[in-house]
């Protein structure tokens, strides 16, 4: 392969590998910090870091509306998305957690309106849905019942928060896509990075996290897996994403849905002795099974308007 093949090769590795491997992380920090005060760290940090790359770099300055675009758009989908999965993961097992995120190209279908004419003229893409959501009703209804380390019965309330993440994180995907402010994606993710960062500093003062934590008693597995969620999550995975979406068409790139479950499941029976139940093998069998019919549908239309 020659250097651009090499690159793209690497690129989806990482994608692949980093942000399925992102749910053990998130496992491993919440044992010893809060999960909206590991938000905070893990984004007002990697914003910190990118905005002084910015700086280096002579970006564009973002403009009164970039800020308020983007910030609105960081809220619903960095924090909507993923400290909603730190809080969850307090109930439910990062497997779970991971297949229930498997669902998010169904809420894009549901949430695009803007795209419904061709969404719901494709019999595949309908069929899809329906296939997609009954994997997830199996994986909620039934695969939290074999949790092991939920308590007072939140493991119903974990998965719904994953859910209500993955329509968070829709909806600014969608806004941010309909609503472009600037060129500069790396302006966009800074401020993105920062205005969920402080949002989940506030959401901790809120939510009373502070009372009882203290610095000190943070592990340094916490530590390393916050460091491991900044630069590898925040900054590489992310930026990585970024040129993906550059450099090959969508639907190629959406694949990364297919592998981070996988990923994320043997993690966590590697690393933390999660079980991996038939239930779950099942369920994200069946939601897959969905998320490819649609992106099959994807790809062979605009393949065709291609040509």
């Amino acid at each position: 392969m020659n250097r651009n093949q090499w690159t793209i090769a690497l690129a989806f590795a990482a994608v692949y590998i980093i942000w399925g491997s992102t749910y053990i992380a998130i496992m491993i920090g919440i044992q010893s910090m809060p999960p909206f005060i590991l938000a905070a760290i893990r984004f007002i940090i990697a914003g910190i870091l990118l905005w002084v790359w910015c700086v280096v770099k002579k970006e564009e300055k973002p403009s009164a509306a970039s800020i308020r675009t983007n910030s609105f758009a960081g809220v619903l989908t960095l924090f909507g998305g993923t400290a909603s999965i730190a809080w969850a993961e307090q109930y439910i097992s990062t497997s779970l957690a991971a297949i229930i995120v498997t669902g998010v190209p169904f809420w894009f279908i549901l949430l695009d309106k803007k795209q419904w004419s061709f969404y719901f003229s494709s019999k595949a893409i309908i069929s899809g849905l329906i296939i997609g959501f009954a994997g997830v009703i199996v994986l909620v209804g039934f695969g939290r019942s074999q949790e092991t380390h939920a308590r007072n019965g939140m493991q119903l309330a974990g998965a719904l928060s994953v859910l209500a993440g993955g329509i968070a994180w829709t909806i600014g995907s969608l806004y941010s896509k309909y609503k472009p402010v600037s060129k500069s994606l790396i302006v966009n993710t800074t401020i993105q990075l920062l205005s969920a960062g402080f949002f989940s500093l506030i959401i901790s003062f809120v939510s009373g996290e502070w009372k009882n934590f203290t610095f000190a008693s943070v592990t340094s597995s916490a530590w390393l897996a916050i460091a491991y969620l900044i630069t590898m999550g925040s900054l590489v995975g992310y930026s990585c994403y970024l040129f993906l979406l550059r450099a090959r068409p969508p639907a190629q790139v959406s694949t990364y849905v297919y592998v981070n479950p996988v990923v994320a499941l043997l993690l966590g029976a590697i690393f933390i002795n999660e079980p991996v139940t038939w239930i779950k093998i099942i369920a994200l069998a069946i939601i897959l099974s969905g998320v490819l019919l649609v992106n099959m549908a994807k790809y062979k239309t605009a393949k065709e308007s291609a040509q």
